[in-house]
């Protein structure tokens, strides 16, 4: 992990993920004086989000743009965000082990608005957007996705490929789970644990701790159901 100011940008960045969160993302990377290189997503027929940026297809259209290139010198983000499934962050962590092995570097991006204490410890390729807030001593794993305007308070805790929606707030000493996702406007109360692969609804007020594999929403949060039931 690494602090604020030891972080850097590559001047080519390639963004896995040609919807919403590549429409956020774009704009931090070109404020740092970057460019985004190329648009990768996994869906058939989609089109560039933007129009003077290439979009390849699948790993085999990445392996079509990197032939010619020297991976080390460029960077990558997944914008990859949740969805209602809940696995995206799965995916993010997969195709960033993928790309890392292929020799990109994976790139943090925070935005200028962002406010981070100097003693928070961040992961790598972890997205950081407009207006979030994250307080003293937390510690933000590899992968993660820190949302518009969410807020972290001091001492939290979030495992890799966590993701924390817009204006959502974690109160100080909050552990998130590998590849836990706390939904928009959610709020979960102080020293608690989200467990792995666990889902927060939009909303929701959490008041106690959440186990592996669960959906919980509500004022207070209860289980909907387990994970594994989702497509049932």
């Amino acid at each position: 992990m690494k602090k604020i100011e030891d972080l850097l940008m590559p001047n080519k960045v390639i963004l896995w993920g040609g919807t919403g969160q590549a429409k956020v993302i774009r704009p931090i990377i070109e404020y740092y004086g970057s460019k985004v290189d190329a648009i990768i997503d996994d869906t058939i027929g989609l089109k560039s989000p933007f129009p003077d940026i290439r979009i390849y297809e699948g790993y085999e259209g990445f392996l079509e743009y990197i032939k010619n290139k020297i991976p080390k010198e460029i960077g990558f983000a997944v914008t990859i965000g949740n969805n209602k499934t809940g696995k995206n962050a799965e995916a993010r962590i997969r195709i960033s082990d993928v790309l890392e092995k292929k020799g990109l570097i994976p790139t943090t991006i925070i935005h200028p608005t962002a406010y981070i204490d100097s003693s928070v410890k961040i992961g790598k390729g972890v997205q950081i957007c407009a207006g979030a807030i994250i307080i003293a001593e937390t510690r933000i794993g590899d992968y993660c996705i820190i949302n518009t305007g969410a807020s972290v308070d001091h001492e939290c805790i979030l495992e890799d490929g966590s993701e924390v929606d817009p204006n959502a707030t974690l109160c100080g000493i909050i552990h998130l789970g590998k590849n836990s996702w706390v939904g928009a406007n959610a709020t979960i109360l102080p020293r608690l644990k989200i467990g792995y692969n666990s889902v927060v609804g939009a909303g929701s007020v959490v008041t106690k701790n959440v186990p592996d594999g669960i959906i919980v929403a509500g004022n207070p949060a209860k289980e909907l159901y387990r994970i594994n039931e989702r497509s049932k």
